[in-house]
């Protein structure tokens, strides 16, 4: 034996490239081997893989995926080799982080699905936190996700959970983390925040409200429901083209928020603790107290949009800091009044999303009002009258610079925000935020001064009175209208939230200071000085 075992030695000896050779093929071999493995997983696959090029769409959350599994349906002990690194994954799911927590692994039945809200699939790019954000959105409590690209959303959960172990499939556009398995959920409750919360599935829950003076003519349309649930009448009132679903025990009305029933004088919720007879988790109502739900039926009182008839002789400005709210503010000016915004920019993001006020030159005047972020002397001057809009800075900062790396619904990276870009954000754009107000204080011929979290608490007065300071009559049945279409189509999520608090104790040394000079500022004007919540705690 040892002979041949010399003649070896001295075979590669003389031969050493030889030997590096068989051991290239050995490696080559192993490689081999694994790859096949991987794919033999990929053909098993194959009916749904098929499906790559699809991208998200939502759909109902019954609708029937039994076709396009065919023979994309896969065996536990597929992923056996994978395990033990996706038990890896699973330990971060178990961790609540404020956003969603883990909760299992759940059957699901295609004809009778575990969690019967809105779905979405994508069989490129479905992410954990995609599904949860989605779901979250619309204000479901809980997300699901399946085969590695599918999203379901739901209120409850209606089928048993199994072994964790059946939910084994990675999420196709993230790697290490788990999106269900064949027939299987992997289930997140959500922690939404409270906006979010105030949703029940596509419709947004308003709270409980007295029974109007003339129902029948606040709210031209009911009908007696069997087995009444949320759903039921929410469906029946989309149907009828009505944005308001309104709950009184068995009995279903639909309508549009009017003088008779504005909303705006909610009752405590517990007067309307009625449970519904076909949905014991769901509240109805009564006869005297009412639950309310908006639609997603548009309401169109207020969608009409024009240039203005007439040249405008005084030109009037929308004034404020990046991040502060001001194409918020051009949203609800354009729906209460009904004539597009103009800007002393151009934005062709803006344009394409219905601002169609971006392309005509700031000075036209066939704009009710400019937007412009400038705060030069000779700007300021070129306007004879001007809305300013503030911002808690704070708030104001990290809008803008979720805009800056994001775009207008967009987040900036984790990188942005640890990295030095964050740190020489706030020292370049914290004096501006309050250089901004000063100068239009200075410098404005006529100045509305509107603060933003002012308007979210009460959109109904503050917008009224920005109306009034354009010099236009008041609509009340048109100011109700845009209180249900206010968010508009740049609206960041409010599930994605940073972990941390980004600003140091020198930045909010730095910033404190100038929130005291702008309140300052403003009292001195006889005008009311900054909400509490921008003053240093």
């Amino acid at each position: 034996m040892a002979k041949p075992l010399l003649k070896i030695q001295r075979y590669f000896r003389r031969k050493p490239v030889r030997f590096f050779s068989l051991i290239l093929l050995y490696l080559t071999a192993g490689s081999l081997v694994f790859l096949h493995s991987g794919f033999v997983g990929e053909s098993r696959s194959g009916a749904r893989g098929g499906r790559d090029s699809l991208v998200a769409s939502e759909k109902g959350g019954r609708t029937s995926l039994s076709d396009a599994r065919g023979l994309g349906i896969m065996r536990g002990g597929d992923y056996t080799n994978n395990w033990n690194r996706a038990l890896k994954a699973r330990s971060a799911k178990d961790v609540d982080d404020g956003r969603a927590k883990y909760i299992g692994c759940h059957i699901d039945d295609t004809q009778k699905r575990a969690l019967r809200g809105v779905s979405f699939f994508d069989y490129k790019k479905m992410t954990v936190f995609r599904c949860q954000d989605n779901c979250a959105e619309r204000g479901y409590m809980y997300a699901g996700l399946e085969f590695g690209a599918e999203c379901y959303c739901g209120h409850k959960i209606q089928a048993p959970n199994v072994s964790d172990s059946e939910c084994n499939m990675e999420c196709k556009g993230e790697k290490g983390n788990l999106c269900g398995g064949a027939n299987r959920l992997s289930i997140y409750r959500l922690e939404l925040s409270q906006e979010s919360a105030r949703r029940y599935g596509s419709s947004i829950f308003k709270g409980c409200f007295h029974r109007p003076d003339n129902v029948t003519l606040a709210l031209p349309i009911s009908a007696v429901i069997q087995n009444m649930s949320v759903e039921k009448c929410v469906d029946m009132c989309t149907e009828r083209e009505k944005t308001l679903a309104v709950l009184g025990g068995d009995r279903c009305h639909c309508g549009f928020p009017t003088p008779l029933f504005s909303l705006h004088e909610p009752e405590d919720e517990s007067l309307c603790l009625h449970h519904c007879l076909g949905e014991e988790f769901e509240t109805c109502g009564n006869e005297e107290y009412f639950v309310v739900y908006q639609t997603q039926v548009q309401d169109n009182r207020c969608m009409d949009r024009h240039f203005l008839p007439t040249r405008a002789k005084q030109l009037v400005a929308l004034a404020s800091f990046p991040g502060a709210g001001n194409t918020w503010a051009r949203h609800l000016i354009e729906l209460a009044t009904g004539f597009y915004t103009g800007s002393y920019y151009f934005d062709g993001s803006l344009y394409n999303k219905g601002f169609k006020g971006e392309r005509d030159h700031w000075r036209s005047g066939r704009t009710i009002c400019i937007k412009t972020h400038e705060s030069g002397k000779k700007e300021i001057e070129s306007f004879d009258s001007s809305v300013v809009m503030i911002r808690n800075p704070y708030k104001a900062l990290m809008a803008e610079f979720n805009r800056k790396y994001g775009g207008h619904i967009g987040f900036a990276s984790q990188a942005h925000w640890k990295g030095k870009e964050w740190p020489e954000f706030v020292k370049n754009y914290s004096p501006w935020w309050a250089s901004h107000t000063l100068d239009w204080l200075n410098y404005g011929k006529a100045v509305h001064v509107v603060h933003f979290e002012n308007v979210k608490r009460d959109l109904f007065s503050h917008l009224k009175g920005m109306v009034q300071f354009l010099g236009l009559k008041v609509s009340e049945e048109r100011l109700l209208c845009v209180e249900g279409q206010k968010d508009g189509n740049f609206k960041r999520s409010g599930l994605r939230k940073l972990e941390y608090d980004p600003y140091t104790p020198e930045m909010r040394a730095s910033i404190n200071e100038l929130v005291q000079k702008v309140d300052a500022a403003l009292r001195k004007r006889n005008m009311p000085g900054v909400p509490d919540e921008y003053m240093p705690r």
